[in-house]
């Protein structure tokens, strides 16, 4: 058999498995606020989850089309598929250390991180106005998004709901938080299962399967089943550092930082396609609604832990992904 199919299959594999990793790393970002705030049990809402986030990575593929062609230039030969591999191995790796620690780092800036430090050890073309436009400047701008709008529309909500009975008001936001539950699960697929759609398609014209950087259907299939499946298998580590650890949302609260989240979400993968994090939207969404109770309601030794792996992903991200490259060199060199 080809070593070049052989080396294509193994990242299509890995590929899938990063997408697997990114399910169960990122399901807490859709469902740990409903669980929270006892809307949802677990079981259920992974598996409302799970569905919608298969709903939207079939939806589009413009995210798709930014990650594989938008942050390095496409590679060529089996050096372009060793760049590939590192990248979702660098990827992969830092998930797996922030999903053990329970830091709801973001997935998506660890793929990005991935492709440049794979992309710089093998002194490949990193289009770092690419980088800028579309990762750096929506990975700051975003969690200021979420957090304006958090404080904004929770100020609206406790404003309009006044004089209502919150018994009732706390129930009616319950029900609710069902269907916030569900479009942020819609938002997560149309971003991140977007991300590895792109990989595997990249990974398919550089070693010149497809001539065009079209994202092919069976593709855009197998990953969203792959973020699918993840995100069923759970999440409970970050679940808890997202749904309490922060903050203890009310149902309204919780309401209002998913509408919020998935609004932008949704907004950013259709109108703008940029890969932006779904991690970084929800947590700053949760601490704007919980600023509008006092800035001393939010734990804000938690939320720096969790800005300091923010920032720490992209490098961190890209260092294994050198490393990945120069073993990956070394061994089929």
């Amino acid at each position: 058999m080809d070593t070049a199919f052989v080396a294509l299959v193994v990242i299509v594999v890995v590929a899938l498995a990063f997408d697997y990793t990114n399910g169960f790393h990122d399901a807490a970002n859709a469902i740990a606020v409903a669980v929270s705030t006892k809307a949802l049990t677990p079981r259920i809402a992974l598996a409302l989850a799970a569905v919608m986030n298969l709903v939207g990575a079939l939806l589009s593929t413009e995210v798709a089309k930014t990650v594989g062609a938008g942050i390095i230039d496409p590679p060529e030969g089996g050096g372009g598929l060793e760049i590939v591999f590192a990248a979702l191995i660098g990827a992969i790796t830092w998930n797996m250390i922030t999903w053990y620690f329970g830091l709801p780092s973001s997935s998506s800036h660890a793929l990005i991180g991935g492709l440049v430090g794979a992309a710089l050890a093998a002194a490949h073309t990193v289009q770092w106005g690419g980088v800028l436009d579309k990762v750096v400047i929506p990975m700051v701008l975003s969690p200021l998004v979420g957090f304006g709008l958090g404080y904004l529309f929770m100020l609206l909500i406790l404003w309009t709901f006044r004089s209502a009975n919150v018994t009732r008001a706390n129930r009616g936001f319950r029900y609710a938080q069902i269907a916030s539950s569900a479009t942020m699960a819609l938002g997560h697929g149309l971003q991140d299962a977007q991300k590895t759609m792109g990989i595997i398609t990249l990974a398919l014209f550089t070693a010149g399967e497809i001539d065009t950087f079209e994202v092919p259907l069976w593709v855009v299939l197998a990953a969203a089943l792959a973020i699918s499946a993840g995100t069923y298998a759970g999440g409970f580590r970050i679940m808890r550092t997202m749904g309490r650890r922060i903050i203890q949302l009310t149902p309204a609260g919780g309401f209002a930082a998913q509408t919020v989240a998935s609004g932008v979400m949704v907004t950013t993968a259709t109108v703008f396609a940029v890969p932006v994090s779904t991690t970084h939207i929800t947590t700053t969404s949760i601490m704007g609604v919980g600023s509008t109770r006092r800035l001393s309601a939010v734990r804000w030794g938690v939320a720096g832990n969790i800005v300091v792996a923010w920032v720490v992903t992209l490098p961190a991200a890209g260092a294994v992904a050198a490393l990945a490259y120069l073993v990956t060199h070394l061994v089929v060199g």
